[in-house]
């Protein structure tokens, strides 16, 4: 018997969630299996995957031939890398010590990374945020200074305009008459 580590699509329409399962090779997508490693939800970002790591090392050992979609998530949580340092133990090129040092430190690099990741996508999401907020204000502000010239335009178009020729000439008079009364 041929056994797979697959996913079983589960989820509505359009919005759809993976069971990690361990299946025979001939039975259908979503029907039997025989054990239920977890789940995988590609609507997150990024993509989430919960499953229980030693189970799935247990059956990575004994012979499952995971999917090219499992492989890669194995591949990213560490699976496949704890199957490679567990095979040269066997063989004898490594100790049990070396090869759990080398899986932990390799854990909490990607870990890293992963937190990295995550954080980087909220502060590009804050970024952007607040860069488009900038730009809204700057419009609003173009907006508001252009109505504001439109209405001094249209209340000095409005208002009648003084002749500046009759207020010189009363000044003047005022002046040539102040003077023939010293």
């Amino acid at each position: 018997m041929a056994v797979k580590i697959r996913l079983a699509r589960r989820g509505r329409k359009k919005a759809a969630t993976y069971d990690i399962v361990v299946a025979d090779a001939r039975s259908p997508r979503d029907g039997r299996f025989i054990e239920k490693l977890g789940t995988y939800n590609p609507n997150t970002n990024p993509a989430t995957i919960n499953y229980d790591a030693d189970r799935a090392f247990y059956w990575m050992m004994t012979g499952a031939q995971p999917t090219d979609t499992v492989r890669a998530m194995l591949s990213y949580r560490g699976v496949l890398y704890r199957r490679h340092l567990q095979l040269g133990v066997d063989k004898g090129a490594l100790t049990q010590d070396v090869a759990d040092q080398r899986f932990a430190d390799w854990k909490t690099d990607k870990d890293a990374r992963i937190e990295g990741k995550r954080t980087g996508l909220v502060d590009a999401k804050s970024d952007a945020r607040t860069a488009a907020l900038a730009a809204e204000t700057k419009v609003k502000e173009a907006r508001s200074e252009a109505q504001r010239q439109k209405q001094a335009a249209a209340l000095a178009a409005a208002a009648p305009a003084p002749a500046p020729a009759a207020e010189t000439e009363t000044t003047e008079t005022a002046e040539v008459s102040a003077e023939d009364a010293a």
